[in-house]
């Protein structure tokens, strides 16, 4: 017979084992020594409301229960951190967001689960060329929902979510005709850059999350601010904003229900293809449908593949213009685009210069930005126009545009100016 002494020597080395950290943030992630685990018997709904978990209740009498203590160090054990390449910290708040996800938003959740296989693996390889964990990749999970059109109240685009300006510090371009912020490539290239800058400043990745949300210098003035370099402890003060504290509990939530969709109720999800193409270089203004003609397939699935040209066809100025094509189509579309030649022209409206007209004026008229209508017409912000001088005004296939301004008849009646329409041959 085992002593008794011994058995209860034996579980407190387990509840030690158990309870201690995990030696793979250690090693991997500086920060992660300082987060905190945490347990409760409620938690807080997205609507302000505590509602209680079930838990296993210990017993509180004098008498040992070894048996029923052995029971639950034996049980099954969550995932193991191996199986995250971030840091993973399941609190009251995490499972606030696994339920949330689970009831509120539901069906969103699902729809974002299933557009994520389409995406994933190559921005997973993206992000590991660029020596990241590939993890991180949840992150566009709560950003857009893998929805490359997606775009925010704050003028944020695309699968990363990126303002303008951080977009072009990071080597995106966004105009009148091109918003790379949508194309899945080159903005997680752009994302991974970022990503791994902010992790040089903070060298956590819950702060590296919060930084890639809030901006890292909000980050650095709270650590200044509460002398403090763990994020659930900057929570706990009013500094950042509710999005902000809310962001690494979401990516957590989203990371562990993705993983492991089934354990957390995601039995039906039906997960789109992943992406796959090659790249064929075409001449300046290239209509998509011409090259959806030339792939043999639909405009749909050459406008997909191509969600950063906002306006049905390559950017002008530029001779050579990458584009993406569906997988094994190059040798198809090299053969069909000399045979097809140019079936669809890109419509322009000419507009004949009158006194006093500006090109700021002419471009807000006609509804466009000023920076397309001097790439069509060859001209700087400093050229001067003249009294009768013919200029191009581009018009997206997507767009009707409607001049705003007006003249006066003789009777005092006023009607539209009405220009010529025009095309380019590609």
């Amino acid at each position: 017979m085992i002593p008794k002494t011994y058995l209860i020597g034996t579980v407190f080395l387990l509840f030690s084992t158990v309870l201690s950290p995990v030696a793979a943030q250690d090693t991997f992630h500086p920060c992660s020594a300082k987060e905190e685990q945490i347990s409760t018997t409620s938690y807080l709904s997205p609507d302000g409301e505590w509602s209680p978990i079930e838990t296993l209740a210990l017993p509180t009498d004098d008498d040992p229960n070894d048996d029923l203590i052995l029971k639950i160090l034996l049980k099954e054990q969550p995932k193991e951190e191996s199986d995250f390449d971030i840091p993973i910290v399941i609190n009251a708040k995490v499972e606030q967001f696994i339920q949330y996800f689970q009831t509120t938003i539901r069906d969103r959740f699902a729809t974002w689960l299933a557009r994520s296989e389409k995406y994933i693996p190559f921005m997973k390889n993206l992000l590991k060329e660029h020596g990241l964990p590939e993890d991180l990749v949840y992150m566009a999970l709560i950003e857009s929902g893998f929805d490359p059109y997606a775009y925010s109240r704050s003028k944020a685009s695309g699968l990363w979510q990126f303002i303008r300006w951080t977009g072009k510090r990071y080597g995106l371009r966004v105009d009148w005709w091109v918003d790379e912020r949508r194309d899945p490539e080159k903005s997680t290239i752009a994302a991974a850059k970022y990503l791994k800058d902010l992790y040089e400043t903070f060298e956590c990745w819950y702060l590296v999350a919060a930084g890639y949300n809030a901006g890292e210098y909000k980050i650095i003035r709270a650590m200044k601010r509460y002398r403090t370099e763990d994020f659930w402890k900057l929570t706990k003060y009013r500094y950042l904003k509710r999005e902000t504290k809310n962001y690494v509990p979401q990516m957590i939530a989203a990371a562990l229900i993705a993983k492991d969709p089934e354990k957390y109720g995601f039995t039906d999800v039906e997960y789109a293809e992943p992406l796959q193409y090659e790249k064929v270089k075409v001449p300046e203004l290239t209509a998509l449908s011409l090259v959806a003609k030339a792939c043999e397939t639909s405009l749909k699935e050459i406008k997909d593949l191509n969600p950063e040209l906002k306006r049905g066809v390559t950017p002008p100025n530029e001779l050579e213009y990458e584009i993406k094509i569906p997988s094994g189509k190059k040798d198809l579309f090299l053969k069909n685009l000399e045979a097809l030649g140019p079936l669809e022209p890109f419509e322009f409206k000419t507009y004949r210069v009158k006194n006093g007209d500006t090109l700021g004026r002419i471009a807000r008229s006609y509804r466009v930005d000023l920076k397309p209508l001097l790439e069509i017409n060859h001209l700087k912000k400093t050229s001067r126009i003249s009294k009768g001088m013919i200029l191009l005004i581009p018009v997206s296939k997507d767009e009707k545009i409607k001049p705003l301004a007006v003249a006066k008849k003789k009777n005092g009646k006023v009607r539209n100016r009405k220009p010529e329409k025009r095309s380019l041959s590609l």
